[in-house]
């Protein structure tokens, strides 16, 4: 709790600092036909979030915990200032890549990785697809005002509550702090935005959510069922990620290059909701996928069996869903 609070008000301190060095260095996000705000807003709330939740672990939380994240907390601020970089100068799809690769090994040489499998080289390769996939799946998802910041801070408290159960302290210090600071930033950046995370905060919190479902674990069932729990608890910015991915290929675009007004929160806007609503939405679907996260940690073989299957196809059926509303709109 003092992890958490700390990281709060920290981000509520930091946010209109950060806000006013963006001005002033003039890193502030253009209005353009893909996005969709309407007036210059300032970017570098990224920098606040990653401050907030930084400081919040060194000040208030056990050395013990500082030491055992510090491959974390590493590769966290490297992915940050690989955003920073970008959000100052843009730069090319293959170059961000490699730039969150470099975190995603310091990982796994730290120990941080998944451990599943019987082969190390499997769970290597593994880790770093995992790491690549949800770091740039939340970066994805910071595409309308409070949707990433709300859905990471959705995914972190679900994280906060499974490390409790638990008893796993180190990664619910990890998630506390990120919690606060994003509902810290949040105050902010919820519609209407006053300022943006840019690629320094959704990097950083797809790098760090992606890291605590690593090190999250669950001795008392059997790895064939906890290895669905962390993907549950992300399951948003996975559906959106695979939507988009599938949406571009289908129309023959790169989808990682491709900009586009084609994730789940425009398609709502489509629909006739609000983007409030839009975004509310989504995060009555962050927690959904979470209680059911909660769910699989008591669950038998069978029973995440059936819940993995039925959430699959309840996964399918919305991309699918999705992609008929306009067959022959590119939504761009």
């Amino acid at each position: 709790m003092l992890i958490f609070t700390a990281a709060l008000a920290l981000a509520l301190a930091a946010t209109p600092a950060a806000r006013k060095l963006a001005v002033h260095t003039h890193m502030v996000d253009q209005p353009a036909q893909r996005k969709t705000h309407l007036t210059p807003t300032p970017l570098l709330g990224g920098l606040a979030i990653y401050a907030a939740a930084l400081l919040a672990l060194i000040l208030f939380g056990d050395k013990f915990y500082v030491h055992q994240v510090a491959g974390i907390i590493i590769g966290g601020t490297l992915i940050s200032f690989l955003g920073l970089w970008d959000d100052r100068t843009p730069l090319p799809a293959w170059a961000k890549l490699l730039g969150q690769v470099i975190p995603a090994w310091i990982l796994v040489l730290t120990g941080v990785r998944v451990s599943i499998f019987s082969w190390e080289t499997i769970n290597v390769a593994v880790t770093v697809a995992w790491m690549l996939f949800i770091t740039n799946a939340v970066n994805f998802l910071d595409n309308m005002d409070g949707l990433s910041a709300g859905v990471a801070g959705m995914a972190s408290a679900y994280f906060l509550l499974l490390a409790a159960l638990s008893g796993q302290y180190l990664v619910g210090a990890l998630a506390a702090a990120l919690l606060g600071a994003c509902i810290g930033f949040l105050v902010y950046n919820f519609n209407p935005a006053s300022i943006f995370m840019g690629d320094t905060g959704s990097l950083f919190l797809g790098f760090v959510l992606a890291a605590i479902g690593i090190k999250l674990r669950f001795p008392t069932n059997i790895p064939a069922v906890t290895w669905m729990i962390p993907v549950l608890v992300l399951g948003v910015p996975m559906l959106d990620t695979s939507l988009v991915i599938i949406s571009r290929l289908r129309r023959g675009k790169n989808p990682f290059t491709t900009p586009g007004k084609d994730h789940i929160s425009h398609r709502l806007v489509k629909l006739g909701y609000t983007r409030r609503e839009a975004v509310l939405m989504l995060y009555l679907l962050g927690s959904i996928f979470g209680m059911i996260a909660v769910f699989v940690t008591q669950a038998s073989l069978l029973e995440a069996a059936v819940v993995g299957l039925t959430v699959f196809i309840a996964d399918l059926a919305i991309i699918v869903y999705m992609e008929k509303m306009h067959p022959s709109h590119p939504l761009e």
